[in-house]
């Protein structure tokens, strides 16, 4: 089996991995590289593709997924990075001011 067949993925496995996909599109990654992620996510929470027969699968966890929603989207990237900096400066700033 050559290198990224995606044959031995179950077919909720290459669901999720489409869904996931759609979504890093939305918010603006480019389609390869959504692709690339989608399926990092899909092999982390389930440990690859599946294969059948009784009691060779493990339970599959979803903090990959619960993760990626939470991590910065288009509010973060919207900003200028002028903007953030200036936010990083003051943030430091009043750390040091504050002694913390």
């Amino acid at each position: 089996m050559p290198r990224g067949d995606k044959s031995s993925y179950t077919n909720k496995q290459k669901r999720k991995a489409e869904h996931i996909e759609e979504g890093y599109e939305q918010r603006g990654v480019g389609k390869g590289e959504a692709e690339r992620r989608a399926w990092a996510t899909v092999n982390k929470e389930s440990g690859g593709g599946k294969k059948s027969g009784s009691g060779r699968g493990k339970t599959e966890t979803h903090t990959a997924s619960r993760r990626g929603g939470r991590i910065g989207g288009k509010a973060l990237a919207s900003r200028p990075a002028a903007a953030r900096s200036a936010s990083a400066r003051k943030a430091a700033a009043t750390r040091k001011r504050r002694g913390s």
